[in-house]
């Protein structure tokens, strides 16, 4: 059961960083997408990646599930990009590149998770 949890939160997570992402980079060529309600699909889609994580060490851990070669790998590649993304936000801010980080920064973690369900299949 927890496998199939797994294996839907994950196509949920890769789907709604891809949007996440392509609405991000539309914010920052279009500085009219930018409203108050820019940053939710942001969080939001970087939240599920974590749970997604969070539901693989579950599944290894408590009912010792070996995972393909690599798999886990991109997992934690996608748990450590979330951090250096919220680590570097000043960073961006400051030189005006903050939805553009994000944005490939949403992108490059649904690649990651395609990455990562390629591995199962």
């Amino acid at each position: 059961m927890l496998f199939d949890i797994h294996r839907a939160w994950g196509y949920s997570a890769i789907v709604a960083n891809f949007l996440a992402g392509l609405y991000t980079l539309g914010a920052w060529r279009w500085p009219s997408w930018r409203t108050r309600f820019l940053w939710w699909p942001t969080i939001i889609a970087e939240s599920m990646m974590m749970i997604q994580v969070l539901l693989g060490v579950l599944l290894v851990s408590a009912q010792h599930y070996e995972p393909p070669r690599f798999h886990m790998f991109y997992g934690f590649v996608a748990f450590i990009t979330v951090g250096l993304l919220y680590s570097y936000r000043y960073v961006w801010k400051a030189r005006g590149w903050m939805e553009l980080a994000y944005g490939l920064g949403g992108l490059f973690i649904m690649g990651l998770g395609i990455r990562a369900v390629l591995q199962v299949v």
